[in-house]
């Protein structure tokens, strides 16, 4: 299955055209602001893969938590060529991704996602083989960490932020290097679960927020 994956929900952003969970192409972008090159990545990859838009059988994108701007970028995008072309999308946790991306490093794995707040990630404790254990929450990066017994492994752009904080509670914890441009990643998660046809369509896609936007409302 010939799938197009998208992550925007961090200013990492990325885009990976893969053929089963082969990765062809990866186009790798900084976004600044509300700038989101996001359509000429996806060309990148169509062109770079010798793929045409045609041939894509279904989408992937990570759905949150994360940059709010972000994740709105991506699933509008993702929908629009998901009804486009007729073809399934599948939302995905950027959790999941994460943690699927160190499975087996540690009994357990804790993903983190830079809520960009008060010292808070977006985190949720998983089992080796990347299977999520609790719902997704916002909290102090030490202290989720805190709260393991064992083992553990922690990635994401919120364990890089606050790498001190959870050394402090916990030394022993690993940081195994992972590349934080996810769409490659995503894609590999993905194919297998489009192929067994758990995609939806366009319209069934649901961001992951996990805190209201920071948003006031304007004067009169």
């Amino acid at each position: 299955m010939k799938l197009l994956a998208v992550d925007t929900t961090s200013e990492r952003e990325s885009v990976a055209l893969a053929d089963d969970r082969v990765v062809l192409a990866e186009a790798r972008v900084r976004a600044h602001g509300h700038s989101r090159p996001l359509l000429p990545a996806i060309e990148f990859v169509l062109r770079a893969s010798g793929i045409d838009a045609m041939e894509i059988e279904g989408y992937a994108v990570t759905v949150g938590p994360g940059s709010f701007t972000g994740v709105r970028v991506g699933l509008s995008t993702v929908q629009g060529l998901a009804l486009a072309s007729g073809r399934p999308c599948l939302g995905v946790s950027t959790l999941d991704v994460l943690a699927a991306a160190i499975a087996g490093e540690a009994p357990t794995l804790v993903p983190m996602v830079d809520a960009s707040r008060n010292g808070q990630v977006f985190a949720a404790l998983y089992g080796t083989d990347a299977g999520r254990r609790e719902d997704p929450q916002s909290v102090a990066a030490e202290a989720i960490a805190g709260r393991v017994a064992g083992p553990l492994a922690v990635v994401g752009d919120g364990a890089e932020r606050y790498r001190s904080e959870i050394v402090s509670r916990r030394p022993d914890a690993l940081f195994p290097r992972r590349s934080l441009y996810l769409a490659a990643a995503l894609a590999r998660l993905a194919a297998p679960r489009l192929a067994a046809g758990e995609g939806t369509s366009p319209g069934g896609l649901r961001p992951l927020y996990l805190r209201a936007a920071d948003i006031r409302p304007s004067g009169p």
